[in-house]
C-alpha cells in the first residue's frame, strides 16, 4: 500500500510541498461521510487500522471533492476488507440509469416504426378518462407479466389519434426494461414490404423472430392491404404461433374488433368469411378489446 504522502503528492502535490499533512489529517476526519462511516464502524477501527487505511480515506474524501474524468459515471464508497479501510468505484445513478436505457433500447425491436418510441414511459403518459381503463388493464397485465410470461393481451380499438400507439409504446419499453424481447411492428408496412425478404431468403428469419417473441405489438392493424399469402401464410402463421405458446399480444387498430373480420374476408383476389372467422378467433384469444377514447392528440 503506498504512503500516504505518495497519494497526496499523487492527487494534490501542493499540500506535500507546504508540509501540510496534519491540516490534511484533519480535514479528512472533518469530512461528513468519513466520519460517517467511522462512526458506524467504531467498534471494528482501531487506531492502527486507521493509520494503514490513511491512503484510501484521503482518495476518497478528494474523490468527494473533485470530479475524475477517467471515472465519471462511478462514486467512491469506503468498506471494511479485513483489517483495512479499502475504498471501490461503484456505478453511481446515473450511469445505472444510462445503463438501463441502453439495455431497454437493446431490447424492444421497432419495426417500421419512429425511433422516439424508445422513449416513451407509461409514467409519462397523461391519464385521461379515455385512457383510464386502458392504463388499468395495462397495469394489471404488467402485474401478472412480471409473475407468469404467458398472458393473454389487449386490443386496443379507436380512432384516430387518441394515442393507442404511445400508450404500446410505454408498455413495450417497461416490458423491455426487464430483460424480455419485445417486438412492436406497424402491421401495414410489414405487410407491404414482405417481399423484400425474398432476395435475401430471409422471410422465414423475420416471421420467426416476430411469431417467437416474448411480447408481440401489432400496431395499426386493419390499415394494411392483403393478399391471400400475406393473410394466411404470415398474418396467420403468426398469430397461431403466439397462440399456441400463448405468448402475450398486443393490438391497435381504429376498426373495432368486429369490423376488423370484415377487414380480413376480402383480399385483393378473393372474399373468403371461413378464413377470416379462422383468423379473427386468433386475435379474439390472444386479446381483450378495450376502448380507447378522448380528444384526437394529432390536432
Amino acid at each position: 500500500m503506498q504512503s500516504i504522502e505518495k497519494i497526496i503528492n499523487k492527487l494534490n502535490p501542493e499540500l506535500v510541498k507546504k508540509h501540510d499533512l496534519a491540516k490534511v489529517y484533519q480535514q479528512v476526519l472533518a469530512d461528513p461521510s468519513v466520519h460517517e462511516f467511522l462512526t458506524a464502524h467504531r467498534g471494528q477501527i482501531n487506531s492502527e487500522m486507521l493509520k494503514k487505511s490513511w491512503p484510501n480515506l484521503y482518495e476518497y474524501y478528494v474523490r468527494q471533492h473533485k470530479a475524475d474524468p477517467v471515472t465519471v459515471g462511478y462514486k467512491t464508497e469506503l468498506f471494511l476488507n479485513n483489517n483495512a479501510i479499502d475504498l471501490r468505484y461503484v456505478p453511481d445513478k446515473s450511469k445505472i440509469d444510462h445503463d438501463r436505457e441502453l439495455a431497454t433500447k437493446k431490447h424492444l425491436h421497432l419495426i417500421k416504426l419512429p425511433e422516439s418510441l424508445h422513449n416513451v414511459r407509461l409514467s409519462q403518459v397523461e391519464v385521461t378518462p379515455g385512457r383510464s381503463q386502458v392504463l388499468t388493464a395495462i397495469q394489471q397485465f404488467l402485474a401478472k407479466f412480471a409473475q407468469n410470461p404467458h398472458q393473454k393481451g389487449l386490443y386496443l380499438s379507436g380512432d384516430f389519434g387518441r394515442g393507442k400507439t404511445y400508450l404500446l409504446a410505454g408498455l413495450a419499453n417497461q416490458v423491455a426494461a426487464m430483460g424480455k424481447e419485445v417486438v412492436f411492428l406497424h402491421v401495414p408496412t410489414f405487410i407491404a414490404e414482405l417481399s423484400s425478404h425474398f432476395e435475401d431468403n430471409s422471410l422465414q428469419t423475420e416471421i420467426d423472430r416476430v411469431a417467437q417473441a416474448d411480447l408481440l405489438i401489432l400496431d395499426d392493424i386493419g390499415a394494411e392491404s392483403l393478399s391471400q399469402w400475406s393473410r394466411d401464410d404470415v398474418l396467420g402463421v403468426i398469430l397461431q404461433a403466439r397462440m399456441d405458446n400463448i405468448l402475450p399480444t398486443f393490438f391497435s387498430s381504429n376498426l373495432a374488433m368486429a369490423d376488423l373480420e370484415e377487414h380480413f374476408k376480402e383480399t385483393k383476389n378473393a372474399i373468403d368469411p371461413v378464413k377470416a372467422a379462422r383468423l379473427m378467433e386468433r386475435v379474439k384469444t390472444l386479446a381483450t378489446e378495450v376502448v380507447v377514447s378522448g380528444e384526437n392528440r394529432r390536432h
